[in-house]
C-alpha cells in the first residue's frame, strides 16, 4: 500500500472534484475501492487517511489507479481514466489502462474498441505485450455478468452503414480465421488488426440505426476476440486480454450474451489458466454459464462446461472436473435447434476431446488422456494442422507419462514436422512442455534423437523461439 513520496506536489484537484461529482466521502471511496479490489483478486486496505494523501498529490502504486478510475466509472455512468483522476504520471505504456476497462455505455465501448485497435495497428501497445494481470481478467467479466442491458447502439455519422457492410466484416472475419488455423496467429495478426483499424473503425463512425448497430458490435466483437486470440499465439497475452476485454464489451453492446459467454469461457478463462490461477479459470467458466444461461445451443454448452472442467483438474479436483466434463458431454450430444454460429462451430466432439486431454493430463491420468488425444487427433481435419499438432503433442506427452518414451518421441517429430508451417506460440509451448516431461530420461537414445533432430532443425524455423506457459486453448 505504499505510495509514492509527493514531496511540493500540487493537490489533486482532478480526483478531489470527481469525488464531489460522485457524492463519496472519503471513507466510501477507499470502502468501494477496496471492494472492487476484492473482486479483482486484490487486497487492498485503504482507508479515508490513504484518500486524504491521494487528494494531497501521493499517487498509489501497481493497479490501484485502475481500480479507483474504474470505481468512479461505476459511480458517475461514464468513462473516467486515470488521465481522469489525475494519477496517469510515471505510467509507461505497460501499465497503461488502455483496453483493460469494461466500459459503461455502448458508445464509450466503441471509443475504447477503436482506441485499442488504432494504438494496436500502429505499435504503440508493443509494451503491453506479455505483462497479464488476473485482476484484470475478473473485473470486466462481473461487470458483465451484473450489466443492464443496454439500449440499440444507433448511431449519426458517415458513411451510412447497413446489413451489407455488416456481411463483409462477417466474412473478412472468417476469412482470417481460416488462415490462423491454416498458418497460426503469428502470420494473420497484423490482418485482423489492420481490418479493424481501418475498415471496421469507419464503419463504427458511420451512420446506422439500432438494428444494424446490434449487428455491427456483434461483427466488430468477433473480429477482436480474433484479435485477441492471435495475439495470445503470438506469445503477446497481455496484449490478448485487452483485446478480450473489449469483445467482451462490445458483445453486450450488440445484446449477445452468447458471445459474451464465450469470450469468457475460450479467451479469458485461458488467459487466467497461463497466469497459474486454475481457481480463477472455474470461476469465468462459471460466470460465462450465468450470463449466457437460456441463450446458447449445445456446442456453446459444452464449450463452457469443458472450460470449468479445465479449472477443476488445474486445481486437482477430479470429481469437479468429472462432473463438469460429464455436462458437457452430455450437452453436445443434444440436438441443437438449428445451425450453429459460425464463431462456435468447430467445437465439435473432436474438439472437446482435446479439451478432456488437457484436463486427463492436469489430472495425471495419461491412459484415458491418450484416448481423448486420439479421438481428437481422429477428428481434426488436416487442414487445421494446428490444432493437429497440439493433438500429436497431447498424445505423445500421455505417452511418456506411461512409460511409452519411444513411441511418444515418434508422435511428437509428426507434430514438429507440421510446426514448420506454422507461426504459433501455443503450438510451440506444448512442444516445449513435452521436451520438459523428456528430462526425466536423459539416457534413452530415442529421447537423444529427437532432440538432435529438433536442434538441427530450429535454426529453419520457429522452433527456436522460447514461448510461454502453455495455453489452454
Amino acid at each position: 500500500m505504499a505510495a509514492r513520496r509527493a514531496a511540493a506536489r500540487p493537490p489533486n484537484e482532478r480526483l478531489r472534484a470527481l469525488i464531489e461529482e460522485a457524492g463519496c466521502s472519503n471513507v466510501g471511496l477507499a470502502r468501494l475501492v477496496n471492494r472492487d479490489g476484492a473482486e479483482r483478486g486484490l487486497d487492498l486496505r485503504y482507508d479515508k487517511t490513504s484518500v486524504t494523501r491521494w487528494l494531497r498529490g501521493q499517487q498509489p502504486r501497481g493497479t490501484a489507479p485502475l481500480v479507483i478510475a474504474a470505481v468512479l466509472s461505476r459511480e458517475l455512468g461514464r468513462e473516467v481514466s486515470v488521465q481522469d483522476i489525475g494519477m496517469a504520471r510515471g505510467r509507461g505504456p505497460e501499465v497503461s489502462e488502455t483496453g483493460l476497462l469494461f466500459a459503461p455505455t455502448p458508445a464509450e465501448a466503441r471509443e475504447r474498441a477503436i482506441e485499442l485497435w488504432r494504438g494496436d495497428a500502429e505499435g504503440r501497445t508493443a509494451q503491453n505485450g506479455t505483462r497479464l494481470s488476473v485482476a484484470a481478467l475478473l473485473g470486466p467479466s462481473r461487470d458483465w455478468l451484473i450489466a443492464a442491458r443496454d439500449p440499440d447502439p444507433a448511431h449519426i455519422g458517415a458513411p451510412p452503414v447497413d446489413a451489407a457492410d455488416v456481411e463483409l466484416v462477417d466474412a473478412a472475419t472468417r476469412h482470417i480465421a481460416d488462415l490462423d488455423h491454416r498458418f497460426g496467429g503469428g502470420h494473420v495478426r497484423p490482418l485482423a488488426v489492420q481490418y479493424l483499424a481501418g475498415t471496421v473503425t469507419e464503419l463504427l463512425k458511420g451512420g446506422y440505426d439500432g438494428a444494424v448497430g446490434r449487428q455491427l458490435y456483434a461483427a466488430a466483437a468477433r473480429l477482436t476476440e480474433l484479435a485477441g486470440y492471435t495475439a495470445y499465439d503470438c506469445g503477446r497475452p497481455g496484449l490478448a486480454q485487452r483485446h478480450y476485454i473489449q469483445a467482451l464489451r462490445l458483445s453486450q453492446a450488440a445484446h449477445d450474451r452468447g458471445y459474451g459467454g464465450y469470450v469468457l469461457a475460450a479467451g479469458m478463462s485461458h488467459l487466467a489458466a497461463a497466469l497459474g490461477h486454475p481457481r480463477e479459470v472455474a470461476q469465468l467458466a462459471r460466470a460465462a454459464q450465468e450470463g449466457a444461461r437460456g441463450r446458447i445451443g449445445p456446442q456453446l454448452q459444452a464449450c463452457l462446461h469443458a472450460a470449468e472442467a479445465r479449472g477443476h483438474a488445474l486445481l486437482g479436483d477430479a470429481r469437479a472436473c468429472n462432473q463438469a466434463a460429464g455436462r458437457a458431454v452430455e450437452a453436445l450430444a443434444r440436438p441443437g435447434s438449428g445451425e450453429p454460429p459460425h464463431w462456435i462451430a468447430h467445437f465439435d466432439r473432436a474438439r472437446l476431446a482435446g479439451e478432456l486431454a488437457h484436463c486427463h493430463l492436469d489430472l495425471r491420468q495419461p491412459g484415458s488422456a491418450a484416448r481423448r488425444a486420439e479421438e481428437a487427433l481422429a477428428g481434426t481435419p488436416e487442414h487445421r494442422p494446428r490444432r493437429r499438432a497440439v493433438n500429436l503433442l497431447l498424445l505423445a506427452t500421455a505417452q511418456v507419462q506411461t512409460g511409452e518414451v519411444e513411441r511418444g518421441c515418434a508422435t511428437a517429430r509428426q507434430a514438429v514436422a507440421l510446426l514448420f508451417r506454422l507461426r504459433s506460440a501455443l503450438a510451440t509451448a506444448h512442444l516445449n512442455a513435452f521436451r520438459a516431461r523428456l528430462r526425466d530420461f536423459p539416457g534413452v537414445p530415442a529421447v537423444r534423437d529427437f532432440e538432435d533432430r529438433l536442434h538441427d532443425a530450429a535454426g529453419r524455423s520457429v522452433l527456436a523461439r522460447p514461448a510461454g506457459p502453455v495455453p489452454g486453448a
